[in-house]
């Protein structure tokens, strides 16, 4: 109080005194006070700004190296998991370096002290899966089989109502085309991809395979023959046979897609060797349903190939081998009237006689 009274004094006694200077010393000190004010207001403005970006700047900084920390995990875990599956599996190994299960099987017994009935135990039967190209039938969109016996040597995928984004099947010898294999009993197709006609038991209704995109890509077979199958878009081309007929008819399929939201994930098998391959819709009334369907690059013989009610937006059937009698009569590659097509491209596609494929 003392300050302030002794300050207001000073101020009367110069404005009295000398006023000029007086007068100039209050308006540099009110000056000096606006100043003062205007750059706290600013400071809280500059503050109020840039205080959420800068909280922002650093959280973006922790979320990121967290984010790399879990990454850096993740990829070191997949590492290390197929590292070990490799090491427990040394029979789906050898298959993909090109042996054929009869003759892993004797290099695994006669490579380890133990009997070949131990070795199959402990590698056949472990880590079962479609991803790891062993035999069996699986329910997709599941990589585990439903069911697997040792003696049991076919590729089966059934399909029902959850779809699948892509299955894709290549680098394959099926059938009799590789030493010691033979069909199962009663079959005389190596391949058969679709759905089923309805049987004779009424508690079965046939099904469809869907198909957005499907591509059947050189094959060799004795025989392929394509019936009950609408094509948005059909595809046929380049395709070499031992006698053809390409019958399909004109129609209105609709194009098409599959979808299905959160669906399966893809499944992929290759370089191996099976007695048979079917793919079908097994449920009955229930189709099944897959957006892109990829078979390339399968050697069969022994019997022959079928493609069978299927919808498909669009059917590529290219660049294939097919035949094996010698008789260009016999039609080895048939397309029968019960195809169903809004839009055909017919092209390129070839006559020759050819032997029956041989065993590799």
């Amino acid at each position: 109080m003392r300050r302030f009274f002794g300050a207001l004094i000073r101020i009367i006694v110069m404005i009295v005194m000398a006023p000029p200077r007086g007068l100039m010393w209050i308006a540099r000190k009110v000056w000096q006070g606006i100043k003062w004010v205007g750059k706290s207001i600013w400071d809280v403005i500059t503050w109020t700004i840039h205080s959420p970006v800068k909280a922002y700047h650093k959280a973006k900084a922790g979320r990121d190296w967290l984010l790399t920390k879990i990454e850096y995990l993740q990829a070191e875990s997949q590492r290390w998991a197929t590292t070990f599956a490799i090491l427990r599996s040394p029979y789906s190994l050898m298959l993909k370096l090109g042996f054929s299960p009869t003759q892993a099987v004797s290099l695994l017994a006669a490579g380890s002290v133990a009997t070949s009935g131990v070795v199959v135990n402990e590698t056949i039967l472990a880590e079962k899966s479609f991803s790891a190209g062993d035999p069996g039938i699986y329910a997709a969109p599941s990589d585990v089989p439903v069911f697997f016996e040792e003696q049991f040597n076919t590729l089966r995928l059934d399909l029902a109502a959850t779809s699948v984004g892509l299955i894709e099947i290549t680098d394959m010898s099926l059938g009799t085309s590789y030493t010691g294999s033979a069909l199962p009993n009663g079959e005389t197709s190596v391949i058969i991809v679709g759905g089923l006609p309805t049987v004779a038991d009424p508690a079965f209704t046939g099904t469809y395979l869907e198909v957005g995109h499907m591509i059947v890509d050189r094959w060799r077979c004795e025989t392929l023959t394509l019936s009950n199958i609408e094509a948005h878009n059909l595809i046929i081309h380049g395709n070499y046979s031992d006698g053809q007929s390409i019958a399909a008819v004109p129609g209105t399929p609709r194009d098409r897609g599959v979808n299905g939201g959160n669906r399966a994930d893809d499944m992929r098998a290759s370089f191996s060797y099976y007695d048979q391959l079917k793919i079908t819709a097994a449920t009955s009334g229930v189709n099944g349903r897959v957006d892109v369907l990829k078979l390339s690059n399968l050697y069969s013989r022994g019997g022959g190939c079928k493609l069978q009610y299927i919808k498909a937006g669009t059917l590529e059937v290219i660049l294939n081998e097919i035949g094996g009698d010698s008789n260009l009569a016999t039609k080895a590659f048939q397309v029968e009237s019960s195809v169903v097509f809004q839009s055909m491209t017919n092209t390129a596609n070839t006559e020759g006689t050819m032997a029956v494929p041989a065993v590799q």
